[in-house]
């Protein structure tokens, strides 16, 4: 018998471990909110809300390493996204994009918070060099730059994602229509 590719076993692997409608139902600690949590609106697919998940998704995912998945989860709710979508989306986030999209965050807070700028008096590659320690680097550098650029990063990327899906969906409803336009005109003629 031969084993089956890696694409399907990833997919059983992500079938395996996806909570189940019911299995949310039956949790205990999910109880008290499960009628917020599994509202039909929050699991469909609709032009508004699949934009708004792919954007929480992005914005929870790049913004919060940490615990993305189940916070993405959460505040689904309020603004009315797709929970699947909000919650697959903060994937992008993994472990192979995890150091570009760091580094491409300090690059840009480095960038915002001009960091190299001359100062008046003595310019801050001077104050470097004279405390050369990599922690007062992280303190007065490294933290402030990444973090201003990860939360630019998670807000344009969210933009981005939230645009994009937004003109993939319309043009998508728009390939259907023509198809279906295009049949009842055939069928019409003949």
């Amino acid at each position: 018998m031969a084993r089956p590719g890696p694409v399907a076993r990833a997919a059983g692997w992500v079938r395996g471990h996806v909570p189940t409608r019911e299995s949310i139902e039956a949790n205990r600690f999910l109880r008290p909110v499960a009628h917020r949590i599994l509202a039909p609106s929050l699991w469909r697919f609709t032009r508004r809300s699949v934009p708004r998940g792919v954007a929480l998704g992005l914005f929870t995912g790049i913004l919060f390493p940490f615990a993305h998945m189940p916070l993405a989860a959460v505040t689904a709710l309020p603004v009315r996204a797709n929970v699947p979508v909000a919650v697959g989306t903060t994937l992008l986030h993994n472990p192979i994009t995890t150091v570009p999209l760091f580094w491409g965050a300090y690059e840009i807070g480095h960038w915002v918070l001009r960091l190299d700028r001359d100062v008046p008096g003595a310019p801050i590659a001077r104050n470097v060099q004279a405390n050369a320690s990599w922690l007062h680097w992280l303190v007065s550098h490294g933290g402030p730059a990444t973090i201003v650029g990860l939360v630019i990063l998670a807000i344009a990327l969210a933009i981005l994602g939230y645009v994009a899906t937004s003109f993939v969906w319309r043009l998508r409803i728009a390939r259907k229509w023509r198809a279906r336009a295009h049949r009842h005109g055939a069928t019409r003629t003949i």
